[in-house]
C-alpha cells in the first residue's frame, strides 16, 4: 500500500496506469480501504486505448468518507479523461502509445511500509521529464516502445501486460496498413497513367492460335498492334482493333503499318521448327529500316520471341539480327486452352538477353541467383562480352529509352497477372526438359498405347486414371511438330530420354526380380512343407 501522509488519505505521486477493465465490470461501491485512491482509467472506445497521468491533487477524499456510489466513479473517470493531454487521437503513428497495468502483485498488503508507489509499478513505466515524486502539475507520459522517442525497450514480466500491448498494437498495425494501401494504391495510379501515357506499336508476326490469343491483351491495354500472317486474318484483326499486313509484304509490316515511328517490338509467334527461318526473312528488312531511322543512334526494334525452348532462338537472334536490336527472350508457361479464363498466377519466363547493345550475362540471371540479389543489385547488368557493369539509369538516353521499353512489354504480362519468373535460357532448358518435353513424351507414349490397346475410360476410373487421360488429351492436341521441336532443340531432351529408358528398365527388373524372389520363396516353404511332413510320417510309423 503507499504510504500515508500525516493528517490524511494516501497520496499518489505523479504516474500513469492503464488498467485493462472497462467501468462496467468495476465494483459497483468503493471499499473503505481504498478511500483517497486516484482512479486513473484505460477508457476503451472502438477499440482505441487512452493513457492518462494525474498528480495528487486530483481527488482527495475525507477520512470520514466510507463508500461512493459507481456513478460517481465514472464522473471522476471522466473528468480525468478531459484534463488529459495525451490522447490517442492525437497520437502519429510514428510514436504510438505504450499500454501499461500494473503488477498483479503491486501495492501488496504485505508491504504497508512502502514509501513510493512508483517502485511498484517501475518495470512497466519508462518515465520521462521531471521527478514523478515531485507535487507539480505536469503529465508524464510513458516513453512509447518501439516509438521515435523511446530511448530504451520497456521489459514486461507479466503475460498479462505484454496482451495489453499486442491489443493497442493491432489498431497501430491497421492503421499503418491502410497507409500502405493508400500509397500503393497512388503508385498503381501513376504506374498506369505512366503505361498509358506512351503505349507501344507492337508487331506480331504468325497470327495462328497463340498470335490471335495474346494480341488481344495487348490491344486491350491500349497498345498499337500490327499482325502477318501467311493466311488472311484481316476480319480477325480488325475485330479485336489490330491492323492485319500480308506476310508477302515485309517492308510494309516491319514500318508498321503507314505509322511513323515504325515498330518499336517485334514478337515471333511462329513454330520452333519455322523460327530461324522466319527471322531470317525479316533481317533485311529490320535493318533498312534501322538506316532510314531519323535518329543517329539508329537504334532497332525490341525483338521478343515466345518459343517453348530458349536456347535455340538465343543463338539464332544473336546471330542474325544487328547489335543494335534489343533482345527478349521469353516463354510464356500457358497457351489459349489453359489461359481462357486469364492468366492470374500462370508462369511468365524470360530472360533479358540484350539492352541497347549489351550482352547480359546468363549467369547473372540464373533464378537462384535474382532471389538472393538486393535491390541495389537489380538495378544493375553485366555486359556478358566487355565485363563492363552497367546500371539501368545510365546517363544515356538509348540506354534509357531501351530499358523503358522493355518494361513497358513486360509491364503488360504483369498486368495481366502473370507470375513474373527471370531465369536465364540455359537454366530454363535444363528445366523444360524434365518438366514439358518429359510431359509431351508421356502423353504421347500414352497416346500411342491408346490407338494400339484402346486406353480409353472405363465405368470404374479412378481420378489418378482420368488425370492419365487428360494428360493424353492435352499433349496429342498439340502438332508433332511442337513435340519434335522440344525434342530437337533443346539439348537436354535426349538425356530425358535416356534416362526415362534406364529408369524404366530398373522399375521392370525390379519388378522380375520381386517375382523371382517371391517364387523362390514359395518353393523353398513348399519343401520344408513336404520335408516336415515326411518327417512326420516317419515318426508315426517308429510310435507303432
Amino acid at each position: 500500500m503507499p504510504a500515508r501522509t500525516k493528517h490524511g488519505p494516501p497520496r499518489f505521486s505523479s504516474t500513469a496506469v492503464a488498467l485493462r477493465q472497462p467501468p462496467s465490470i468495476i465494483s459497483p461501491t468503493i471499499p473503505t480501504h481504498a478511500q483517497g485512491l486516484l482512479i486513473l482509467l484505460l477508457w476503451l472506445c472502438e477499440g482505441t486505448s487512452l493513457a492518462f497521468s494525474t498528480t495528487s491533487r486530483h481527488q482527495h477524499f475525507g477520512s470520514k468518507q466510507q463508500q461512493q456510489p459507481a456513478t460517481f466513479l465514472v464522473r471522476s473517470s471522466r473528468r480525468i479523461m478531459s484534463e488529459a493531454t495525451y490522447t490517442n487521437k492525437r497520437r502519429k503513428l510514428s510514436n504510438p502509445p505504450l499500454l501499461l497495468s500494473p503488477s498483479p502483485d503491486s501495492y501488496s498488503s504485505e508491504d504497508p511500509g512502502s514509501s513510493n508507489p512508483e517502485d511498484d509499478v517501475s518495470p512497466f513505466l519508462h518515465h520521462q521529464g521531471k521527478d514523478t515524486n515531485s507535487n507539480n502539475n505536469n503529465h508524464h507520459i510513458p516513453s512509447v516502445r518501439g516509438g521515435a522517442d523511446s530511448s530504451s525497450s520497456v521489459p514486461f514480466n507479466d503475460p498479462k501486460d505484454i496482451n495489453a500491448v499486442s491489443a493497442g498494437r493491432l489498431e497501430e498495425l491497421k492503421q499503418q496498413e491502410a497507409l500502405l494501401a493508400a500509397q500503393l494504391a497512388a503508385v498503381r495510379r501513376e504506374k498506369l497513367t505512366t503505361l498509358q501515357s506512351r503505349p507501344l506499336t507492337i508487331g506480331i508476326v504468325g497470327f495462328g492460335r497463340f498470335g490471335q490469343f495474346i494480341a488481344k491483351a495487348f490491344c486491350k491495354h491500349g497498345h498499337n498492334v500490327v499482325v502477318t500472317s501467311r493466311s488472311d486474318y484481316t476480319e480477325i484483326a480488325n475485330s479485336m482493333g489490330a491492323t492485319y499486313v500480308p506476310l508477302s509484304s515485309p517492308q510494309v509490316f516491319v514500318e508498321g503499318a503507314g505509322r511513323s515511328s515504325g515498330l518499336d517490338v517485334i514478337v515471333f509467334c511462329v513454330s520452333i521448327l519455322s523460327f530461324e527461318e522466319t527471322v531470317e526473312s525479316l533481317v533485311p528488312y529490320i535493318e533498312a529500316s534501322m538506316k532510314d531511322s531519323q535518329t543517329s543512334d539508329a537504334r532497332g526494334p525490341l525483338v521478343v520471341d515466345v518459343l517453348s525452348v530458349k536456347e535455340h532462338p538465343r543463338k539464332v537472334l544473336l546471330n542474325l539480327l544487328p547489335s543494335q536490336v534489343d533482345l527478349l527472350l521469353t516463354h510464356p508457361m500457358f497457351g489459349p486452352d489453359s489461359g481462357k479464363n486469364g492468366w492470374h498466377g500462370l508462369n511468365f519466363v524470360y530472360e533479358k538477353t540484350r539492352i541497347n547493345g549489351v550482352l547480359l550475362d546468363q549467369e547473372k540471371q540464373q533464378y537462384g541467383n535474382l532471389q538472393n540479389n538486393t535491390e541495389q543489385t537489380m538495378t544493375r547488368f553485366v555486359d556478358g562480352q566487355t565485363g563492363q557493369i552497367h546500371s539501368v539509369h545510365e546517363n544515356s538516353e538509348a540506354h534509357v529509352e531501351a530499358v523503358d521499353r522493355m518494361e513497358r512489354f513486360l509491364s503488360i504480362w504483369e498486368e495481366e497477372g502473370c507470375h513474373m519468373v527471370q531465369m536465364s535460357c540455359r537454366e530454363h532448358d535444363a528445366y523444360a526438359a524434365n518438366s514439358q518435353f518429359i510431359t509431351h513424351l508421356m502423353g504421347r507414349i500414352l497416346g500411342s498405347h491408346n490407338k494400339q490397346e484402346g486406353l480409353k475410360k472405363t465405368p470404374i476410373d479412378t481420378s489418378g486414371f482420368r488425370n492419365v487421360l487428360k494428360l493424353v488429351e492435352s499433349t496429342t492436341a498439340d502438332s508433332f511438330d511442337l513435340f519434335y521441336g522440344l525434342y530437337k532443340f533443346n539439348t537436354n531432351s535426349a538425356d530425358t530420354i535416356t534416362n526415362l529408358q534406364s529408369a524404366m528398365t530398373n522399375v521392370v527388373q525390379k519388378l522380375r526380380a520381386k517375382e523371382q524372389q517371391e517364387e523362390e520363396e514359395l518353393a523353398l516353404r513348399r519343401q520344408q512343407r513336404r520335408e516336415e511332413k515326411l518327417a512326420a510320417q516317419q515318426q508315426q510309423k517308429t510310435k507303432t
